[in-house]
């Protein structure tokens, strides 16, 4: 081997490098573990060590002193299934967007294109924007985008003018669009730097206005949600006394009665009459003599309310929070609107933030305008920040711009001579509505007060200070994990890795010896300059990334094997030592490389197309071919030469496998023929499994809400399927037993629509509810929590929109046709010839098709989920990789024999070159499988579907590589002319190769 100086240097300054990364991550988890030592359980005590480390210098390395938030960001990054989180992606409303932009315009042609815009999105594969842009042509007749009452007005007038064509507006508004949506990228990353979570990401997914955002290791995880959903759309209204509204409470309940009746009779007469009673009376007509005994019925309103505010406060009265909805939708009824006074028919009926613990929430009535805009918005806040009030209570301090402070003096001194408040509204919420006591408040300075906790009012400054998102931003998939879950993953990881690691490192000695151990070496020096290498990158290692660390070690196993089998073949043709290894090692590089390439191919592509853990499952793979190329080509040569100037002899083989699979000759292409009846029934069966009972789909491709909840004892996944179907709870449910017969997977669509996290607050409520029975008597609290030591709960929850659930699944589909188009050209260029691309590509859909077939038949009672999501497009991707691997090692063994054996019939080169060829595919492929089945077997309940598809594809992927793709590559040559020139073809290449 050439240049070894130079690739001993390489490979010490390699391991080095690993090694100095990995010591990061070491010393991170050393310190982690004094923090938790240290708070005994208490988490807030926890991050109050690690934040009073975060500066200080806690590594030192002779070179250089690091302080813990710098060991944190060199150190390995976790995901959420080994560390706990929240991943989410966010959806930015470009609908919203255009809204604004068009200063929420009334014209109806704009807004019919919005909502057929909406309808589109549903089946179409364009952005919002795009699909508006065609709607709004379909419908526009004379109407124009530059319009004065949609994109040519005050706002863009700098920009847009009315004589601008609708071609000349699109690219203005296709800017500010991206525009908006970059400033709530921003927005976002700020309050994510503000949370202060370790390592978090955020990244945007192209121009549709998805951002995702990943928080590996936040213990508040609904802080967190609530964090990134807040739109900040903070606003000052003037407000009405409460007072004035009980007369038109008692109207509108009389008016509803009447309609709730079907009574036909309206009688102003009445209601004028009503009008001149006390307060006390109205209040007395309005709830009766015993509130309790009326039903909603005979009372509409008056049955709702639980009391009224002060008087001369904002406050129309107090409802139950589970009552907000229905007295809105009688507030706002048109006819029910039409009975308030002339004078405040612009009031905006707006809830408050309810104080902790309590069920009830207050009514407040706001002086309103017919365009909705406030006096004073959050726009002018330059700056934010938590402070305690006069009572010691959370309070956030604002300071505002010259524009806002003139008008803050305006509305304070005008609140001040009429003795009325000002409302403080965040996201259409009133946290406050304080009166002004000392005149008009100049210089711009404001306080919102409210039931804060300190978290809270810490997050509301941050988020002030960040700034208000342009528009609303909906999770359309989420994921939450609980750090025990975490916990767990990481322990069942490890354990597969050193059995699977230890299995194969005790069969390469066993059937190589010596050279096997050579190999053994290579292999580790190979996991550390993956494990340097995805800490250097600041990669996240998932558990299927874990999965794609141990599969390399089985995949990198064929190099190895390919090296030493054509070594053995060297020496049996009575070659000298030396000159066997030098020929070995030439002979199957190209072999290695066909075999790599093609499946780093398929790796690329899933990277690409791939999103979370699956791109961290393509991420392990790369850089595992990469280096196991490296250790296998370099490595174990360095090593063997290194023996060989030494001792001067290595066997290659034991004395028990030294003859293992020599001198055979089987005639594959006679058994042909029967290979593809057994095939063609296999995918026959598969074809009508599919059609018949088609697949397990999971969210990723429905939509949906998946928990994964663990009880105290074993339950009964059909019961609990039942109780949670009813239509008390959420009218249709799944549970399947995952893993143990104490924990379920349950799914459900209800409410699948409908984003917030209140909403997912009022799910996991339900949820809890319904479980109550059979969780032992733990809390909401308990149930949800995220204690690290929990061992029954919600472990785990997952969420994906019926939206991007659709987008996942044309991108999956899109990602396995990419991968056979790819590598049906990589080995059109690699061979020359149509036929091995065919026959290649004709292995892989036989393998694909009888790995779904295999899941259809069985995953109604295997006991473990064969859900079909995106890990399994991963393993089928992987399953594609694997079986090209196998099939370009035979191709090229037979593109090698055309040359050797000019004179050799066709059939018979077929033979040889795939009897030649089984040790490598059987040694292979066991010791892959002998990997995929540590991992199912100790790998944890999450991947064991994913290692399952594996398992399958392995065994299909050998099967077809000998007798799927190298006799349709055979029977598609044609006979004479078409084969001479396909061995005339090759010949040349392995002269121009020669030469």
């Amino acid at each position: 081997m050439q240049n070894k100086g130079l690739v001993k240097l390489f490979a010490i300054l390699f391991g080095l490098v690993s090694i100095y990364q990995l010591s990061f991550t070491f010393k991170a988890n050393s310190l982690d573990e004094d923090a938790i030592v240290y708070a005994k359980g208490d988490v807030e005590k926890e991050r109050q060590y690690l934040d009073s480390i975060a500066n200080e210098k806690v590594y030192s390395l002779g070179i250089a002193d690091y302080t813990y938030n710098e060991v944190k960001e060199n150190a390995m990054n976790l995901g959420l299934d080994l560390k706990g989180g929240v991943s989410v992606i966010l959806q930015v409303s470009v609908k919203d967007i255009l809204k604004g932009l068009a200063n929420y315009s009334k014209d109806p042609v704009f807004n019919k294109a919005l909502d057929d815009a909406s309808e589109l999105q549903k089946n179409s594969q364009n952005t919002y924007l795009e699909d508006f842009f065609v709607a709004f042509d379909k419908i526009k007749g004379d109407t124009k985008l530059a319009s004065p009452d949609i994109f040519a007005n005050r706002t863009l007038s700098e920009e847009i003018t009315f004589d601008m064509t609708d071609d000349e507006v699109k690219p203005i508004i296709e800017r500010k669009i991206d525009e908006s949506i970059v400033s709530a990228f921003e927005v976002l990353r700020k309050r994510i730097d503000e949370f202060g979570v370790t390592s978090p990401s955020i990244q945007r997914l192209g121009n549709s206005g998805r951002i995702l955002v990943e928080l590996p290791g936040v213990k508040d995880k609904e802080r967190a949600l609530k964090l990134l959903q807040s739109t900040a759309q903070l606003e000052f209204w003037e407000a009405y006394r409460g007072e004035n509204f009980i007369g038109f409470l008692n109207q509108a309940n009389e008016l509803l009665k009447e309609i709730e009746a079907e009574s036909d009779e309206t009688s102003s007469e009445e209601v004028a009459e009503e009008s001149q009673d006390s307060e006390d009376d109205k209040i007395a007509d309005l709830l009766g003599d015993d509130p309790d005994s009326l039903d909603i019925e005979s009372n509409p309103i008056g049955k709702l309310i639980r009391g009224f505010g002060y008087q001369g406060g904002p406050i129309v009265a107090q409802f139950a929070i589970k009552d907000k909805d229905q007295v809105l939708e009688y507030l706002n009824m048109p006819q029910v609107r039409a009975l308030i006074p002339a004078e405040m028919r612009d009031v905006k009926f707006l809830f408050g933030k309810p104080e902790k613990d309590s069920e009830i929430v207050d009514l407040y009535a706001l002086v309103g305008n017919r365009d909705n805009i406030p006096p004073l918005s959050g726009a002018v806040v330059t700056d934010a920040r938590q402070e305690f009030g006069p009572t010691n209570k959370p309070v956030v301090s604002m300071q505002m711009n010259a524009k806002g402070a003139k008008i803050w003096e305006e509305m304070t001194g005008k609140a001040f001579n009429q003795g009325s408040q000002i409302a403080i509204v965040l996201d259409n919420v009133v946290y406050s509505a304080p009166g002004v006591t000392t005149g008009a408040i100049s210089g711009g300075n404001s306080q919102i007060s409210g039931d804060f906790t300190l978290n809270e009012a810490t997050d509301l400054a941050n988020v002030l200070r960040a700034g208000k998102l342009p528009a609303s931003a909906d999770i359309i998939q989420g994921e939450v994990v609980g750090p025990s879950l975490g916990q767990e993953a990481i322990d069942s990881g490890k354990i597969s890795f050193l059995i699977a690691l230890s299995l194969v490192l005790l069969w390469m000695i066993f059937y190589y010896g010596k050279a096997g151990l050579f190999a053994d070496i290579a292999m580790i020096f190979n996991i550390l300059l993956i494990f340097g290498v995805l800490s250097g990158l600041g990669a996240v290692l998932t558990l299927p990334g874990i999965a794609g660390i141990v599969l390399t070690i089985g995949m990198s196993v064929d190099a190895n094997v390919l090296i030493f089998e054509r070594i053995r073949e060297e020496l049996a043709k009575g070659k000298g030592q030396k000159e066997s290894i030098q020929d070995g090692f030439s002979n199957a590089l190209s072999s290695i490389l066909d075999a790599n390439i093609t499946t780093g191919l398929t790796a690329l592509i899933l990277f690409i197309f791939g999103t979370g853990p699956i791109k961290g499952f393509a991420t392990t793979l790369l850089i595992g071919i990469a280096t196991s190329l490296f250790t296998a080509i370099f490595i174990t040569r360095l090593i063997i030469d290194w023996y060989i100037g030494r001792k001067g002899n290595l066997d290659f083989a034991t004395g028990l496998t030294k003859n293992l699979f020599r001198n055979i000759n089987i005639d594959f292409l006679k058994k042909h023929k029967t290979a593809y009846i057994v095939s063609s029934i296999a995918i026959v069966i598969s074809l009508g499994s599919l059609f018949t009972n088609g697949l397990d789909q999971g969210v990723d491709f429905v939509g949906g809400r998946t928990y994964q909840v663990r009880f105290d004892q074993p339950v009964s996944s059909s019961e609990i399927t039942s109780l949670l179907s009813s239509p008390e709870v959420f009218g249709s449910a799944d549970a399947k037993t995952f893993g143990n017969a104490n924990q379920l997977k349950i799914t459900t669509k209800f409410k699948v629509e409908e984003t917030g996290t209140e909403v997912d607050e009022e799910l996991r409520k339900t949820l809890y509810t319904a479980l109550q029975p059979h969780l032992d008597g733990i809390s909401y609290e308990e149930f949800i929590s995220d204690d690290e030591n929990k061992t029954h709960g919600l472990m785990k929850y997952y969420k994906v929109s019926p939206t991007i659930a659709d987008d996942i699944k044309k991108a999956s589909f899109w990602a396995i046709l990419g991968s056979l188009i790819v590598v049906f050209l990589y080995i059109l260029f690699r061979f020359k010839r149509w036929q091995f691309s065919l026959g290649a590509v004709a292995a892989v859909f036989h393998d694909v098709l009888i790995v779904l077939g295999v899941f259809s038949l069985t995953y109604k009672f295997m006991p473990f989920t064969m859900e079909i999501d995106q890990a399994f497009i991963a393993a089928i991707l992987t399953v594609i990789g694997y079986s090209l691997n196998d099939t370009v090692v035979v191709f090229d063994r037979i593109r090698e024999f055309f040359n050797e054996h000019a004179n050799w019939h066709f059939d018979k080169v077929i033979n040889v070159s795939l009897s030649s060829t089984l040790s490598r595919t059987l040694n292979t492929s066991l010791t892959t499988l002998v990997v995929l089945l540590a991992i199912f077997i100790f790998g944890g309940d999450s991947i064991r579907g994913f290692m399952f598809a594996l398992i399958v594809g392995v065994i299909v992927g050998t099967y077809s590589s000998l007798f799927i793709a190298t006799p349709i590559m055979y029977d598609s040559v044609k006979k004479g002319d078409a084969k001479e020139s396909l061995k005339n073809k090759v010949k040349e290449e392995m002269e121009e190769a020669k030469a």
